[in-house]
């Protein structure tokens, strides 16, 4: 990706540059996560066994471990570090819950980790045409970031995103190897895992919904373990959760704090037919907050609920 100044309607390309060491681009991260990738940090360099995890990350909305690599070269297997990993974290749970609370200072219980959720994310200024391949597949739990630096004092970060239907678990030999026994506890879940659970004249009222998504720039479906979430970039703008007859959309609001100030990115909905509700919540961790809550079903209008969307998405952009 080019960057090009604007001076007196002319373009000026903004100068790509190398970052020096790995741990330059793992210092940047993990100073930025909850705003890179809307994750707590937890540790750097954690060792369990004979690896040593570059960053540990707790991802408090689908309450799951990630684990972020970082990379300057080339020579290295995506597919083989990326399972090896995994099948570590799968093997030893209890390590990677203590060091949350010897680290965090904070109570995590097995039982309210799913690891089935646990992800791995790969980050490097490049990745070659092999590396990005071999992660061609539908269900991979790994997910590869580019990331640039430019003379400006800026930086770009992309994901290569596989557009494959294809299973991992259906390469032959995967039968006992380690991608078959992490398949078995970690999954990558798929929109129609969630639309499968509604009727069919829902689902075509939920196409019409989402075909309006494409008004939205720079927005990704993408389904979780209870829901499916409309994200712009680390950020949801909302999420959906499938009954049999209903969706029931779901937009954070943000907190009102105990001095009368409003968390950041604060939403008041805009909704003159009264449709939406406010649900308060707390996380585990003590946060309590509010969203509103919208049911959609088959013969919901639309183009209504793009306009009460849109203004969760222009809260986040703006």
């Amino acid at each position: 990706m080019d960057l090009y100044n604007i001076k007196k309607n002319k373009l000026e390309e903004i100068n790509k540059e190398s970052f020096n060491l790995e741990k330059d681009i793992q210092s940047l991260v993990e100073n930025n996560l909850e705003t890179l990738f809307n994750l707590e940090f937890i540790s750097t360099e954690f060792t369990v066994g004979d690896f040593r995890i570059d960053t540990l990350s707790y991802d408090n909305e689908n309450n799951n471990f990630v684990i972020i690599e970082y990379k300057k070269g080339s020579s290295y297997s995506v597919i083989d570090q990326g399972y090896s990993y995994m099948s570590v974290m799968l093997n030893n749970k209890s390590d990677f819950i203590l060091e949350y609370i010897e680290k965090t200072g904070k109570s995590l219980k097995k039982s309210e980790v799913d690891f089935s959720q646990s992800r791995i994310i790969f980050i490097s200024p490049s990745f070659n045409s092999y590396q990005k391949n071999s992660v061609n597949f539908k269900d991979v739990p790994f997910e590869l970031w580019e990331i640039k630096k430019f003379s400006n004092n800026s930086i770009s970060l992309n994901q290569h995103l596989s557009s494959s239907k294809e299973s991992i678990q259906k390469i032959e030999g995967n039968k006992n190897s380690v991608i078959k026994k992490v398949g078995k506890e970690v999954k990558v879940f798929e929109e129609k895992d969630h639309t499968s659970k509604s009727n069919i004249s829902l689902i075509d009222n939920w196409e019409l919904l989402k075909d309006k998504f494409s008004e939205l720039d720079g927005v990704e479906i993408v389904p979780k373990r209870n829901y499916i979430t409309l994200m712009y970039g680390s950020k949801t703008v909302s999420y959906f959760t499938f009954r049999k007859d209903k969706i029931q959309i779901g937009m954070v609001r943000g907190n009102i704090n105990t001095d009368g100030s409003k968390s950041k990115n604060y939403f008041t909905i805009d909704d003159p037919k009264k449709i939406s509700l406010e649900v308060s919540w707390t996380w585990k961790t003590g946060t309590q907050g509010t969203e509103y809550k919208i049911q959609f079903n088959k013969n919901s209008d639309v183009e209504y609920y793009m306009f009460l969307i849109k203004q969760k998405y222009k809260n986040i952009v703006n």
